[in-house]
This record gives structure tokens, sequence and C-alpha cells, in this order.
């Protein structure tokens, strides 16, 4: 197996760049590129799916356990030259000080992934080595396999970093990139623009990767990447056996507005036999009928306007809840599901009032990171008392007087570090700024598919 892991040494040093570049390169050399992120990101994922063609996977090892982030590798990347792994903040950040904790590192630890190391060489030169050496001796378990150097202007700068760095910290040196605003990506409050809404990308990808082959080794990457296997002992198959269904659909909510959404959740309801509709919230005048609603995440805020006017739409989900159709919707979708949402001109808009509430952007991040929460109530995911990990990472609050569904935990090192209630529960609608993967627990498919034969 072909599989490489690129991390920086911190968030910032352009490893989202250069790993978009390599991927770019790598698919002009027709080679059928299997790309992944490490953690929770759908933004990142949504312009690896946009290079190469093939939907990124995200390997989340809060969410997920060893067994099943190696099975989501060896499934994506059946038919795959090579796998690239786009890592998460530096090299060894994760929950805590803990290296073997939701880091990047530990990713190409379980997952035989030679590391391919991003770091900011802008006014340095042998001071680099130390920097490589550090990263390399923390975890002599690490294979790093080679460095590339950011943010170098000049090919002298370049072999200076370059000897000092194979003399001094043994680590082979695969190229340089120079600074290029060109290619910087426009962001927004929650990170990089998704792909969906950039017309010019294609372009800017394949100046990329011509940009990328003229400063980086690529043959020399794809010699490092080939690893040796790994084995995974879970699998789906005896779950889509008891669960099966026929004869039923979903309607998943998706366009510009919302698009956040874990590959593997679709494809699960797709192999326990739902018939998948998509939808928009924008253009569509009625949700499509089916005996499911699935509303992920987004950026409902910048298009509440679009979701105003669409009167139709917010009507015809509605009645939908008021049907009693199972109803799940994820962050956006809970801001999209409230009577109301204010802009950042707070400007206030008609959402589709299933849930009294509105919803309202901030000036920061609120409940920013990995949480569990616990249900206080049976609701269409999980029984009473019954756990599920995720994580939050929006800019709006919900105020509302509806009674919340979960108590919402954080936990660090073993220790609750903050708590709070969230999420509600009307019927068969649940709405949550919880994000989860149905992997992490599988009663709640079991659970919400029951609920449609209620």
């Amino acid at each position: 197996m072909k599989k490489i892991l690129i991390a920086g040494t911190n968030s910032g040093v352009g490893k989202t760049t250069i790993s978009l570049g390599i991927m770019q390169a790598l698919t002009k050399r027709n080679m059928k590129v299997q790309p992944y992120k490490v953690g929770p990101d759908y933004i990142d994922p949504s312009y690896h799916t946009f290079i190469t063609g093939r939907n990124s996977r995200n390997l989340d090892s809060y969410m997920l356990d060893d067994e099943k982030l190696k099975y989501i590798l060896n499934e994506a990347s059946k038919d795959a030259d090579i796998s690239v792994i786009e890592g998460v903040m530096g090299l060894y950040d994760g929950l805590g000080i803990n290296l073997d904790s939701c880091t990047s590192s530990y990713a190409s630890k379980l997952l035989k992934a030679p590391v391919i190391l991003v770091i900011n060489a802008k006014a340095m030169a042998a001071s680099a080595a130390a920097m490589v050496l550090g990263y390399k001796m923390l975890d002599e378990n690490i294979k790093i396999g080679g460095v590339i150097v950011n943010n170098v202007k000049s090919k002298s700068h370049y072999e200076i970093l370059k000897e000092s760095i194979e003399t001094y910290a043994k680590v082979e040196v695969l190229g340089y990139f120079p600074p290029n605003k060109e290619f910087s990506l426009e962001s927004r409050h929650l990170g990089l623009v998704p792909s969906v809404e950039i017309d010019s990308l294609k372009v800017k990808f394949n100046n990329l990767a011509d940009e990328i082959e003229k400063y980086i080794d690529i043959d020399r990457i794809i010699e490092i990447s080939e690893t040796e296997n790994v084995e995974s002992e879970f699998t789906l198959d005896e779950f889509i056996e008891n669960n099966k269904v026929k004869d039923k659909s979903i309607a998943i909510a998706y366009d510009k507005a919302f698009n956040f959404y874990y590959r593997e959740n679709i494809e699960l309801l797709d192999k326990l036999g739902l018939k998948i509709k998509f939808f928009s919230p924008i253009k569509d005048k009625e949700v499509p009928e089916a005996d499911y609603i699935y509303i992920g995440g987004g950026f409902p805020e910048i298009f509440c306007e679009e979701l105003d006017k669409n009167e139709y739409m917010r009507n015809s989900i509605k009645k939908a809840h008021e049907r009693n159709i199972p109803i799940y919707a994820e962050c956006g979708g809970l801001m999209y599901l409230g009577e109301n949402m204010l802009d950042n001109e707070n400007k206030k808009y008609n959402m589709v009032g299933i849930f009294k509430g509105t919803s309202k952007m901030t000036s920061s991040l609120k409940r920013f990171g990995y949480c569990f929460g616990e249900a206080k109530e049976d609701t269409i995911l999980a029984k009473k008392n019954q756990i599920i990990k995720g994580h939050e990472f929006h800019h709006s609050i919900f105020e509302s007087n509806e009674p919340c569904a979960y108590i919402m935990r954080k936990e660090r090192a073993g220790k609750i570090i903050d708590e709070w209630e969230g999420g509600y529960s009307k019927n068969n609608t649940l709405a949550t700024y919880l994000h989860t993967h149905f992997y992490n627990n599988l009663e709640c498919i079991e659970n919400f598919l029951n609920r449609g034969s209620k």
C-alpha cells in the first residue's frame, strides 16, 4: 500500500497548501489519489475531494477506535494508487500532552504511514536542523520520511537548509516551496471557504501542482510512500445484515449552505438499504418524499436570506416534522430548524420554526472542541443515559427556552472541565450542535431507523 501523512510543525505552516499541491500533482500524473484528513475537519476534505475526484475521509481517533480507523483507510483505498493523509495542527498536537491522543503522529504510527514534515523555514538556516531533529526525537517510533521547507525565497537559501537538516538531523529534504500569495485560499470565521463556493479552484490548483513539481521531488515522495498494509478487525457486515431496511428513503440536505457530512455516515445509510435523495434547502421547492430527513452542518448564516426566501421549503420541512417523519439536524441544521436567524448585521430572517428560538452569530467560537452528550431522555438517536461522542465548532448561539435533550461534557485527561446542556428534541425531530460520526455508536443508527416505523 502506498501512503503518506503530510504534517506540519504547527498550524499555519502551509501544510494544507502543500498537501493540496501534492494531491493535485499526483492526480495530474493520472494516479488515483485517496485523500484523508486527521481530525474532525469538514472544510479541508472538501478541497481534497475537489482535487482528486474521490471523497476524502476523516481519521478521527477521538470518535473512532483504532480498528475503525484502519477499516476506513482500507475500505476507501481499495482501488487507489496512493493515499495522502493531511494531518491536523502540529505533528504532536492533540488532546492535552498525550502524544498518542488524537494526534497526527499517532495516526501515522497506527496506519504505518511515513510522515512528510512541513516546516516554515523563513529567516532560518542551520536552526532548521534543530527543529527537525526535535520532531524526530520526541517519538522515535515516528518515521519521518522527508521534510519540505516552506517560505524559502531562493535556491541558495534552500541549499543551506537542506545541507544542515540532512547533516544534523539525518532526515532527507524533499524540496522547498517559495512564498506565493496566488495560492492562498479565502478564509472566513470557521476556516477555509468550502470548495463548492469557489469557481476558480480548478485553475488555481492546476497552477499549484505545476509549481509543486518545480520545487518538490514528487517521484521521491511516491517511493517513500511504499509501506506495509494494515489489517482491521472491524466489520459492518453483521450490523448491516441485522438492520437492513427495504423500500425506505432518506432526504439529505446538500448545497452551499449545508455540506458538512462525514462521508461514511451517508454511505452507511446507503448500505443499510435507504435510498438517498439529496435536496437543496436554498433552491428546491420542497423536501423530497422520504421516510427520514438528515440536515448536516455548513454555513446557513451566510445564506440566511436565500433560506428565508424559500418559504415553500421551510413549510415543507415543518410539515414533515408534523407528520412525525424522523428529522436529524447537526449544527447548521439546528440553526435552520429554529424560528429565526440573525446575520452579522443583526438582521432577522425566518427559518423553519420547529424549535422556538433564534440563532445569533458571535464574535468568537463557542463550545469549540471534542465533547460528548448524555441523553436526558429518549431521542431519535439515543436512549436515555446513552452517550454520543462528537465535536462542536460554531460561531453562533441558539437562544431558546426549549428544554435541552442532552447534558454536554468536555473531558480532558480524565477530568470533566466543562458541562452544559444542549440539543433539542421534539417528537421525531432532534437538532444539536454536536457533530458525530455514525461509526462511533452504531446503536444510534439502529434507534434512528426504528423511529421511522412509529
